[in-house]
């Protein structure tokens, strides 16, 4: 027998107790369900509704049913939501300056996927002005050496500072035998780093300058023992620790910051506030 359809055709027939609503609910004909409630009410012997000119009212026997259909309802419609897979939670795409992204930031990945399992987090590397509109990116880590459009929401994480920077071995070359080395996307780097550190480093002798592309590209080098870079502090963390670079002059503040940016409020996406505040935590160490 068709108990479970006929049983959905009287519970809508039974709740508005109007077999036109019935119909219009369950996008059939009012005769359709004039049709399924009378098997019903055959196949049970017994009659469901009371048809009075026109209008239709439950019996005793059409109430009891009703009520046990719509326990069943509510049981199925719980049970439905417990065993419904969860949808996946939206991944949250940060774009970040490429440096900061392969020096600091990727390995140290693995700590934020740990904390907060929920929220995937999709990197994107890139720098310099964003556009939120288009680019599908959430929020964007950058320091504010452009400007930033004043509808973004910002977060300061950590002030910048630089210095240079060199393997241990090429800590004591003389200044005239200094090689530095430029990158293209800090083409000021040594002069700003000069102004800001007041001499404290005496000046090389400049025919030696040798240039890159990128500035990921002249920690490299100095890594190797090609030269002396200027260094963000914040990207040269992990070699300052292991001892692969040193900074005999130090780092400084140049004016810069780094900043969390969003084009909506952070208050307003949990998965915003949690990544700033683990950004917080790890920058704070």
């Amino acid at each position: 027998m068709h108990w479970l359809g006929w049983i959905r055709f009287f519970e809508a027939a039974a709740r508005h107790q109007n077999f036109a609503r019935a119909a219009e609910e369950l996008h059939l004909t009012h005769g359709a369900i004039s049709r399924q409630i009378r098997q019903l009410e055959e196949a049970l012997g017994v009659e469901l509704f009371e048809r009075r000119n026109r209008a239709v009212f439950l019996t005793d026997a059409g109430r009891t049913l009703h009520e046990a259909a719509t326990q069943s309802m509510e049981l199925l419609a719980t049970t439905v939501e417990k065993i419904r897979a969860p949808a996946p939670a939206a991944a949250l795409v940060l774009s970040c300056e490429p440096t900061i992204a392969m020096r600091w930031l990727i390995p140290r990945l693995g700590g934020f996927s740990a904390a907060h399992p929920d929220i995937p987090l999709h990197l994107m590397a890139a720098g310099g002005s964003v556009d939120f509109a288009t680019s599908g990116i959430d929020v964007a880590l950058r320091r504010n050496d452009f400007p930033f459009d004043p509808r973004w929401h910002t977060r300061e994480l950590l002030p910048e500072k630089v210095g240079p920077v060199c393997r241990p071995d090429q800590a004591d070359v003389p200044p005239a035998q200094m090689v530095r080395l430029h990158t293209r996307t800090r083409p000021d780097a040594w002069q700003r780093w000069a102004r800001s550190a007041e001499g404290h480093l005496a000046q090389p002798n400049r025919l030696n300058d040798v240039w890159y592309e990128h500035f990921y590209l002249s920690l490299q080098a100095a890594a190797a023992g090609q030269g002396w870079a200027v260094a963000s502090e914040l990207m040269v963390t992990d070699e300052l620790a292991d001892g692969r670079l040193v900074a005999p002059a130090g780092f400084v503040a140049d004016g810069s910051a780094y900043h969390l940016i969003s084009p909506v409020p952070f208050a307003r996406d949990a998965r915003r506030r949690a990544l700033l505040e683990w950004l917080r935590g790890e920058l704070a160490v």
